[in-house]
């Protein structure tokens, strides 16, 4: 056995199993699709040819001969032209053009084309997180990978506030010699910190200046330098900073009003062209079949190239099957809360008081206590949870602090109604579809977010005193919450509907109040400190992970994306601050579905030991296994596949780091096939520590050991399950129990958990 000093963490392969009766709603691989189009008008449409092979169509300018000859002649279109939107050379062979639905319908009939299909809208889906996550200046990752220094991240999104200090290019050296791309900003806004800025959201040539401010926080999260000071309404304050603060910065702006896939499909070709590392998108894609999604087609072209893909699950929890990004080769990052909370506390004329979050403290309110009313007492929902112009009788609420209940209106907005009608404060409690998510938003008016398990409290206080009252006290910021990392209840939940053998989401990240850069002020100063906002979504989490993911392809540069993904899942943890069971919105220790693997911790994630690494060809055995068809492969990896020849394979046989499996009547045994790769000390051993599973006979792991010899050695092992039909697992509501199996190669001073788990 090696010297556990060699070793900073065990590697572990997770393995989800499914019940005896797991039910999921599995659309058909080949279901057919169709957007509505009218008439004669004129829609985007993307068109997906053969791809040439004459060398004559090496050159950008003789592949758009190709394309437009594709398009209705002149006869039948006054400017053909205007008719190509975007042409494509990497994310797929075909273009993007403006046609009718005949149109379409002609085209779709030549020789050599693959898919004529309307494009679909997409959505868009700091101080203090970088220390969270264990990243501190001179030891562990951040000085391993040197703040990720080399390192290129492409980001798709709502573009960049080119003057943001987080941009600085301080201690940044000049881009790689790959690095084809370009900046299209004309002053001294390009630096070796921003080194590319395009738009893709129109036909004439404009600057990418971000106007949402999604860009800008997305990417100043992934890799902003260090600003000292910064903070947002004079809350967080301390030094913002990403999470690979000396990475490059290529944004490719291909969100505005929308976002729409011709424009994301084109920002994917042109980031790939130009020659980044890692790319990184925070929207939520149809969940459409691998082969009809364009997130996932352009998202294998990237890793074809080696680049690595990171995206956000979705806010669309906290139901099941809501996951967006679905396909294996990217890294699907779920949000969680961090240890900060810019607190405020709503206290009752009863002496009690309930800790909640808001970013706006407003110095001049006087925590004195005010009537307190509930508009909700009447019978109408919609005063209840003060809706716009819900609340007429102003003159009820004239200085009294309201409760509005939350979760189907704006926590911004209903502050806004509330301050409309005269209410001095508004205490806003969560549904109990929200639990225990709280933000920090720039209320309107002095305000609480308070989570949903002390509503019976503030209801019981309503229907018993005479005359309530409350008032708010603010209390600024503070570090030091326990219970986190906590899931956010609007984090996109598996299991995978497209492929339910692959786990979903991957990881788990900060993604609730976080802070980072924005095109303004909250304040209307004019100190650049200042030119942060708190926001929460998995498109604050996703760019943590991209970050994270520069880090450690700055200290591996060797390492595969299926590798850098690898290190990231199965160092993951599974315990909060606490050291308990990372828990859900619900306050109930988060399922499998919700966390993927757990949450990130990059730490650890530098030295994984060994990975599950994956070849952009190991995945084309694994979509036959999809039962696509040959031609619906073609679509993803842009050549001639043959199923019957290759051969196909099920899903959880793909060398992942995670196994999800499903038992029923007729299947009782499962054996599942890995082969890791040796990236730590070149002689060491692993043995295999297993806990058993109710319902499963014992588990075997044939090799029990492993031994290497060298670096970059690899070695398979089989793990067999075998389903115990007189010890079934213990049902709840006719549904299955998944179970989360931690199988680790480690030296056996260290520990192996397991953990019994709700699963739908």
């Amino acid at each position: 056995m090696k010297d556990q000093k060699c070793r900073l963490s065990p590697t572990t392969l997770t393995i989800f199993i499914l019940g005896l009766i797991c039910i999921l709603s599995i659309s058909p691989a080949n279901t057919a699709f169709a957007v509505a189009d009218s008439g004669g008008s004129l829609s985007t449409y993307i068109i997906q040819i053969e791809k040439p092979t004459d060398k004559h169509f090496a050159t950008s300018e003789n592949l758009d001969d190709l394309y437009r000859s594709f398009l209705p002649t002149p006869a039948t279109s006054s400017n053909q032209e205007k008719r190509m939107v975007h042409s494509y050379r990497h994310v797929l062979s075909g273009f993007a053009a403006k046609l009718t639905t005949e149109e379409a319908k002609a085209i779709r009939e030549r020789d050599g084309v693959l898919s004529v299909r309307p494009e679909k809208v997409l959505s868009l889906l700091t101080t203090h997180t970088p220390d969270f996550l264990g990243l501190q200046q001179g030891v562990g990752l951040w000085k391993d990978s040197n703040f990720g220094k080399g390192v290129i991240i492409g980001v798709l999104d709502s573009g960049i506030f080119p003057q943001h200090p987080s941009l600085s290019d301080e201690g940044v050296p000049p881009p790689p010699a790959k690095w084809k791309g370009k900046c299209v900003f004309n002053d001294t806004s390009c630096n070796n910190k921003l080194i590319g800025a395009r738009s893709f959201i129109s036909e004439e040539v404009q600057l990418p200046i971000d106007e949402l401010g999604h860009g800008t926080h997305t990417a100043s999260t992934a890799a902003g330098a260090f600003v000292k000071d910064a903070s947002a309404l004079g809350n967080a304050k301390g030094t913002a900073t990403g999470m690979a603060p000396l990475a490059h910065l290529a944004i490719y702006q291909v969100c505005g009003d929308g976002c729409v896939e011709a424009d994301m499909l084109a920002g994917f070709d042109a980031a790939i062209e130009d020659g980044v590392d890692v790319l990184s998108f925070s929207f939520r894609g149809d969940n459409w079949p691998f082969f009809a999604n364009t997130m996932a087609i352009g998202a294998f072209a990237a890793i074809q190239k080696g680049i690595f893909v990171s995206c956000s699950a979705g806010n669309d929890g906290p139901d099941n099957t809501t996951m967006s990004n679905e396909a294996p080769w990217v890294l699907t990052v779920g949000a969680s809360t961090i240890d900060r909370s810019i607190k405020a506390t709503a206290r009752l004329g009863n002496g009690k008081e309930f800790d909640g979050e808001t970013l706006y403290q407003p110095h001049n309110f006087h925590p004195v206590p005010l009537p307190l009313v509930y508009p909700g007492l009447n019978g109408d929902n919609s005063s209840a949870l003060c809706l716009p112009e819900s609340l007429e009788d102003s003159s009820n609420l004239q200085g009294k602090v309201v409760v509005c209940l939350g979760g189907y209106v704006g926590q911004i907005e209903a502050g806004k109604e509330v301050k409309r009608a005269g209410g001095a404060a508004m205490i806003l409690v969560n549904s109990p579809t929200e639990g225990a998510t709280t933000f920090s938003d720039k209320h309107v008016l002095p305000a609480v977010h308070l989570r949903y398990d002390v509503w019976r409290e503030i209801q019981s206080y309503l229907s018993t005193a005479s005359a309530p009252k409350a008032t708010i006290l603010f209390r600024g910021t503070h570090i030091g919450r326990s219970d986190a990392p906590t899931v956010a209840y609007f984090s996109s939940r598996g299991p995978n509907k497209q492929s339910p053998g692959i786990l979903k989401p991957d990881i788990i990240g900060p993604g609730v109040n976080i802070l980072a850069g924005w095109p303004s002020t909250l304040d209307n100063s004019t100190d650049k400190n200042h030119l942060f906002n708190v926001m929460s979504g998995t498109s604050m989490s996703c760019p943590h992970l991209s970050g994270v993911a520069a880090l450690l392809k700055s200290a591996h540069p060797d390492w595969s994306p299926a590798a850098i993904k690898s290190a990231i899942m199965t160092t993951a943890t599974t315990s909060n601050m606490e050291g308990q069971p990372i828990l859900d919105y619900s306050l109930k220790p988060a399922n499998i579905f919700t966390t993927g693997a757990g949450h990130v911790n990059p730490s650890k994630a530098v030295d994984p030991g060994l990975i599950y690494d994956i070849k952009p060809q190991d995945y084309i055995p694994y979509l036959c296994g999809l039962n696509y068809t040959d031609s619906d492969i073609k679509l993803i990896v842009k050549k001639v596949v043959t199923c019957s020849s290759i051969g196909s394979i099920p899903d959880y046989q793909l060398n992942y780091p995670a196994i999800s499996l499903r038992f029923n009547n007729s299947v009782s045994k499962v054996s599942v096939t890995r082969t890791v790769t040796n990236v730590g000390p070149a002689k060491s051993s692993y043995k295999v520590v297993i806990d058993p599973i109710t319902g499963l006979h014992p588990i075997g792991v044939n090799p029990s050991k492993l031994e290497f010899t060298k670096a970059n050695q690899t070695a398979s092992f089989r793990i067999d399950f075998t389903r115990n039909a007189t010890a079934t697992p213990p049902l709840l509501k006719g549904q299955s129990h998944g179970y989360l199996l931690s199988i680790q190669f480690e030296p056996p001073s260290l520990l192996c958990l397991s953990d019994c788990r709700e699963c739908l």
